[in-house]
């Protein structure tokens, strides 16, 4: 019998979520709660559509075309996709028969054996990083920072494409000092190739009300100009491409 899949939506022309035009799956379910979350619907592991590997794989592939055009792939995304590596293990493997370049999009916070796996059919992965701070990141999260620093040893033990993503939140995740420690720590992953600088906004606030959950960032601005410039230029210091949507 083939494990299902729930999931929580489709995106069929995605382009921030990894190189190129990008098929993006968002997984239902994570263990984490992030404050700033855009996606808290996609918490519950229970809710979701189901869906057989190789039905989710036939409907990735009706987009190739664009994907080989652009150079881009599927994004599993979420929620937190590697809570169902098993079924994204499977579907990989069809899409491997194809030619498509996989992305992971993850927190890093689960590891087990279909996660080594999967990763061995993974051109990149998306790795955030929510603080580098272990206080800052609990408070941020819900959960401890060692599990995403682990995943970070073995993608550069494995030589494996990682691009790191770090949210800038006034008040929350503008602590200058981690930081710069952060970006220090990168240096040592020839693997990272791009840091990519995302400014927090509240696009998802409405969800956090429609799903009775209180929202602790509602006073919060968005970033600056200023800041995120400040901050593109410390994570620059670590000699990587860098991103940031100034």
């Amino acid at each position: 019998m083939s494990i299902l899949g729930r999931i929580h939506s489709l995106e069929s022309f995605g382009t921030v979520d990894g190189p190129g035009i990008r098929f993006v799956v968002f997984m239902q379910g994570c263990p984490l709660r992030c404050k700033y979350c855009h996606n808290p619907d996609t918490w519950e592991i229970e809710e979701g559509t189901e869906y057989e590997p190789q039905r989710l794989a036939d409907e990735i592939i009706k987009y190739k075309p664009y994907m080989d055009f652009s150079g881009g792939g599927v994004t599993f995304t979420g929620g937190e996709p590697l809570l169902q590596a098993e079924f994204l293990l499977e579907v990989s493997k069809h899409l491997k028969q194809h030619g498509i370049t996989i992305a992971l999009d993850t927190s890093g916070y689960i590891w087990n054996e279909s996660v080594r796996e999967l990763l061995e059919f993974t051109d990149v992965v998306l790795l955030d990083i929510k603080n580098y701070d272990q206080t800052v990141y609990e408070d941020i999260t819900g959960v401890s920072l060692t599990p995403t620093l682990q995943l970070l040893d073995y993608l550069r033990e494995n030589q494996i494409n990682t691009w790191i993503r770090y949210v800038l939140v006034p008040g929350l995740s503008d602590n200058m000092e981690a930081i710069r420690r952060l970006s220090k720590h990168l240096e040592l992953y020839p693997n990272v190739t791009r840091i990519e600088l995302l400014g927090f906004h509240k696009m998802g606030e409405y969800k956090w009300k429609e799903l009775g959950h209180e929202y602790a960032l509602k006073d919060t601005k968005e970033p600056s100009v200023k800041l995120l410039r400040e901050v593109k230029e410390i994570f620059e210091s670590s000699g990587k491409t860098v991103s940031a949507n100034i």
